[in-house]
């Protein structure tokens, strides 16, 4: 049995975690992998060569890099059992605020709101997927990614456009306490799973700390979100807003085109 230590340079979020397990879930020479978000370090337990997992993590473009490979002794791997469980509770946290959001967004005015609806409607993917792809064919799950990604990116594009349309027409100013206080709750949202799913790691990776959390693109989006409220109270001002709105869509098709890559 041979560990082998990957240094995973944009896996900062539970999301990552799950495309991973995804892309390598046919891979029968696994036998365990562990995963240290905060560090963005990822350890696989495998048994014969190597080449085929380096080759599968680099289609994700994640930005892998091996640190080395090494003889273990270590072959019994406790299973979660509340790991299906977990999914499904992060699962509908994450569909939860993209249909909050979504709606306060298209009430308040505000595409902040509305694009980081579809970013959780992103994760809520993720997490889909990984719980369909349990006990289905590859090209099943082939199958599943790829509509899910086309979808993603259609309604980004959606959101581009609707971007455009409030950039050069006259729309009212959105409301930034709205923006705020769903804002708030979101990231309140992402921190609990974050800490949902590292909880059912080992001791070792269970212990939460608050800088794994700020590391994390969700909670990135939604503080940028508040500071955008501020920015269009302040200047009176849409501007913000869609600033705002159009980098968190260009995360959601970034986020569809791995989705996509599952696919191939």
């Amino acid at each position: 049995m041979e560990k082998t230590l990957f240094e995973i340079t944009k896996m900062d979020c539970p999301s990552e975690e799950n495309l991973i397990r995804m892309k390598l879930q046919g891979v029968s020479d696994i036998k365990n992998m562990l995963f240290d978000i905060p560090n963005r370090k990822l350890t696989i337990y495998h048994s014969g060569g190597i080449d085929q997992i380096e080759k599968l993590l680099g289609e994700l473009k994640l930005g892998d890099k091996k640190i080395k490979t090494e003889q273990t002794e270590e072959i019994n791997f406790a299973e979660n059992s509340n790991q299906r469980k977990l999914l499904w509770t992060v699962l509908g946290i994450n569909f939860l605020f993209f249909v909050l959001e979504m709606v306060t967004g298209i009430f308040s005015k505000s595409m902040g709101l509305v694009a980081d609806s579809l970013d959780m409607l992103a994760d809520s993917f993720v997490y889909g997927l990984s719980l369909l792809a349990v006990g289905r064919t590859l090209s099943r799950k082939k199958q599943i990614a790829k509509l899910a990604g086309y979808f993603q990116i259609v309604l980004a594009f959606i959101g581009f456009l609707e971007v455009l349309r409030r950039f050069f027409g006259t729309e009212k100013l959105p409301n930034f306490s709205t923006m705020i206080v769903v804002s708030i709750f979101a990231l309140l949202a992402n921190g609990i799973c974050l800490y949902l799913l590292q909880k059912s790691k080992s001791k070792k990776e269970a212990h939460m700390k608050a800088s794994m959390i700020f590391t994390s693109n969700d909670i990135i989006i939604n503080l940028g979100v508040i500071c955008a409220g501020l920015l269009v109270n302040w200047l009176n001002s849409n501007k913000p807003d869609l600033i705002i709105g159009t980098i968190v869509l260009i995360l959601v098709i970034q986020g569809a085109m791995r989705i996509l890559k599952l696919g191939k």
